[in-house]
């Protein structure tokens, strides 16, 4: 299978379908789950998808060292790729190598205004025009809405792209009625996109709780498989 037709195919398409068209630049979405779900999983493909369209994204990860978050994108590119047959595999990993930047950053010793310096510097200074930042490990339990705030004027400035990945902990119950985590609550203004994975017996359900101007529309036709952590149309 070409490039081309991958990225056509792609279970991506579905979840932008979804969410009227996709996130879109200068939005913030987040991936919600307790711990161990599948989030970062959803991430990276949802990056790998932006990087097989030509566009160059930075992930930031605030737990975990580059080692780690590149076999991550190794592992998920070179299982999809055995799976839809795609050709000049070397070449097509090669692009997406060079379109990717991984920034590793401590939450507790880098303030917002420090990181999005160092994003901007990256972006405008380094010529890295991205379309897409991935900000995985974030502790929203140590977060300000006042910092988000400034998150969120950052996307719309640069007309990127945010996706988050936030784990649910706390007391129960995690979510309030009206399906929102209850952590995320004073956040909700900056989120343009809500979506809560949860666990089943042999897949992981999408459950789109905040969809634009939207909240709780009709679910998604799509899976997180329970095996190979793969998005799936269901």
């Amino acid at each position: 299978m070409l490039k081309e037709e991958l990225v056509k195919k792609s279970p991506v398409r579905v979840l932008e379908k979804g969410i009227e068209g996709g996130l879109k630049p200068g939005n913030i979405g987040v991936i919600a789950s307790r711990k161990g779900i599948g989030k970062t999983s959803v991430l990276v493909q949802l990056a790998l998808d932006k990087l097989m369209q030509g566009h160059k994204v930075i992930h930031v990860s605030f737990t975990t060292h580059t080692s780690y978050v590149i076999s991550w994108y190794e592992n998920i590119f070179t299982e999809v790729a055995k799976r839809r047959n795609l050709e000049n595999y070397s070449d097509v990993h090669e692009d997406l190598v060079k379109n990717r930047v991984i920034m590793n950053f401590n939450q507790d010793g880098v303030s917002t205004d420090q990181m999005l310096k160092s994003l901007r510097a990256m972006i405008v200074d380094g010529g890295f025009d991205a379309s897409a930042i991935i900000a995985d490990g974030f502790d929203f339990t140590c977060a300000q809405p006042e910092n988000f705030a400034k998150i969120h004027a950052f996307a719309q400035e640069m007309k990127l792209e945010f996706w988050y990945s936030c784990t649910m902990i706390g007391e129960e119950p995690l979510s309030d009625k009206t399906n929102v985590p209850v952590m995320l609550r004073d956040f909700m203004k900056y989120i343009t996109v809500l979506i809560v994975l949860e666990p089943k017996v042999e897949y992981i359900h999408f459950v789109v709780v905040k969809d634009h101007g939207r909240m709780n529309p009709e679910d998604l036709r799509i899976k997180l498989d329970a095996k190979t952590l793969l998005i799936a149309e269901a």
